[in-house]
């Protein structure tokens, strides 16, 4: 099964939430923390808590590589603990000239054995493309992201009077020859994701910045709706994951996550 079709899938189910392991030992409950291999045990329990439910997992791997050796190889379990058809997202933000680019995606996709990647595009279209080889994967392509400095940059008006993410999101539909592309867009930027989904055609949409970040689960999820789109993830971290700090953390992941999914689909059936 293509990655694609593993996202759609999960979204006729009426899944569309994605539970982000940005996993952090400081954050983790005091029991936790107390055990042989914690940050795995840990996510252990968040994935068979949330696995019924959960629409993508998106594994932030900085979490990992910070520990070296050992912290990759925590990641690469934890990897093994979802099932094959649950996309999961390896979340590396990668992009550099060709043959760089080809070893991140071998990486990702051969060794780590990811469905997805997220991906920058300033260094152009040939640091995309080995990525996009790998015509089964899905690649996530940053447009408009969730952070305060995306004005720095992403935000900037070109000669024509149009944003620069704008033709990011052009080009990643010049891009997407083998259906294998989506893009980032935050959802704390709602005013722009309003005049922008009619942009998006067939591009799945990865949604960070609900939750902590302070974007709203019901203004994305009308604002899709509106434009009768679907193809979509909403990425909850902090929120799903560290929504208790005591011995029921898994159970609280859970139930936060079955309360997301819930929003989603009253405002659907509206």
């Amino acid at each position: 099964m293509n990655s694609l079709t593993k996202l759609r899938n999960k979204n006729k189910e009426g899944k569309f939430v994605c539970v982000g392991l940005d996993t952090d030992f400081q954050k983790l409950p005091s029991h936790i923390q107390l055990l042989k291999n914690p940050v795995y045990e840990f996510n252990k329990q968040i994935i068979n808590a949330t696995i019924t439910n959960a629409a993508a997992y998106k594994i932030n791997f900085a979490f990992y590589e910070k520990d070296g050796p050992e912290g990759m190889e925590i990641l690469k379990r934890t990897i093994e603990l979802i099932p094959s058809d649950i996309l999961i997202i390896g979340d590396a933000k990668r992009g550099d000239i060709g043959n760089t680019s080809e070893m991140y995606a071998k990486t990702i996709f051969e060794y780590y054995k990811c469905d997805a990647s997220t991906l920058h595009p300033y260094m152009g279209g040939d640091s995309i493309k080995p990525f996009l080889r790998y015509d089964e994967k899905l690649n996530f392509i940053l447009a408009l992201t969730s952070n305060p400095g995306a004005a720095d940059f992403e935000k900037l008006e070109l000669k024509d009077g149009s944003p620069l993410f704008l033709k990011v999101i052009e080009k990643v539909n010049e891009w997407n020859v083998l259906s294998n592309c989506g893009i980032v867009f935050g959802a704390t930027n709602i005013n722009e994701l309003k005049k922008s989904i009619p942009m998006f055609n067939n591009l799945p949409v990865l949604l960070p910045g609900v939750g902590a970040q302070g974007g709203s689960i019901e203004e994305v999820i009308r604002a899709f709706k509106e434009h009768n789109r679907y193809d979509l993830l909403i990425n909850m971290s902090r929120g799903i994951i560290y929504k208790s700090n005591n011995i029921d953390f898994a159970e609280a992941a859970s139930a936060e996550l079955v309360k997301m999914n819930e929003i989603v689909k009253n405002i659907i059936d509206e």
